[in-house]
């Protein structure tokens, strides 16, 4: 087993300032204690579905949130988005650069994990 967390220390500044300064993006990341669809979280933070795709998908570009790809029986799936982070660090670097810095948390890579990832790199190349 690995570390208990482990820190990427170059998310794309940008994208990661610009998604927390946004309120409705902040509540979207409050409410992920857990894995939840888009329109779980469309409902619980009363965001309209189609602008909720749009913030998933700018917190899924500032690695704030990774999508999971849940695969059912009938042939049917459904993505679920998870917080993938436990603290963001920002600050300014010895050449006055603003710099961020995301904590991660400990990761298991299990089988069925392993399969969502793959799965969900298949769709978004398709």
């Amino acid at each position: 087993m690995g570390s208990p967390s482990q820190q990427d220390t170059a998310p794309p500044r940008e994208a990661v300032l610009e998604t927390l300064g946004d309120e409705p993006t902040r509540a979207i990341i409050e409410e992920l204690s857990e894995p939840m669809t888009a329109n779980e979280l469309s409902e619980a933070c009363d965001i309209p579905l189609s602008t909720m795709y749009r913030k998933l998908d700018r917190l899924t570009e500032a690695s704030l949130v990774t999508e999971s790809t849940e695969i059912r029986r009938n042939g049917q799936h459904t993505t679920r988005y998870t917080r993938d982070f436990t603290e963001v660090t920002v600050w300014v670097s010895e050449d006055e650069q603003l710099v961020t810095t995301l904590e991660r948390p400990a990761s298991e890579q299990t089988a069925d994990r392993r399969l969502e990832e793959l799965w969900g790199e298949l769709r978004r190349e398709t």
